[in-house]
């Protein structure tokens, strides 16, 4: 007698919330992720972080690096681009900008990561970020 199959969970994408606070985001790009069998298991299971990781390009490749899951930070988790949306981050990142990993979406067959060009923040206007959030806040409360 065959196993039935356990159902899944429903995949819930995972948001990297300080990528919003610490950068002015633009130039949203999803793209795939080179993982073994344990690692979307994982990812599947909710057990991903995206708190301090960050993309970087290697021999004209892009890597994942510092992706907390369950409790061990992988190294080197290669992304799956086109050559010309490799050259266009590569552009970007020579005029001084980060490559940010936005969001995780684990789908039913394939797992995608948003990522976005990001212009760092100063301290001013991470203040001025908080500001403008309490004040829409506030505004919504009383209307």
């Amino acid at each position: 007698m065959a196993k039935s199959k356990k159902p899944t969970k429903n995949a819930q994408k995972v948001v990297n919330r300080r990528a919003h606070y610490d950068y002015n985001l633009s130039d949203k790009l999803e793209v795939g992720m080179v993982l073994t069998g344990p690692q979307v298991r994982l990812i599947r299971d909710h057990h991903a972080q995206l708190k301090g990781t960050y993309v970087t390009l290697r021999r004209g490749e892009l890597f994942l690096l510092g992706l907390t899951l369950g409790t061990e930070t992988e190294q080197d988790i290669k992304l799956l681009a086109t050559k010309k949306q490799i050259a266009g981050l590569d552009r970007a990142k020579q005029q001084g900008n980060t490559i940010v990993p936005v969001e995780l979406l684990p789908g039913k067959r394939h797992i995608k990561l948003i990522i976005a060009v990001g212009e760092g923040k100063k301290k001013f206007d991470k203040r001025q970020t908080i500001k403008n959030r309490d004040l829409d806040r506030e505004s919504k409360r009383f209307r």
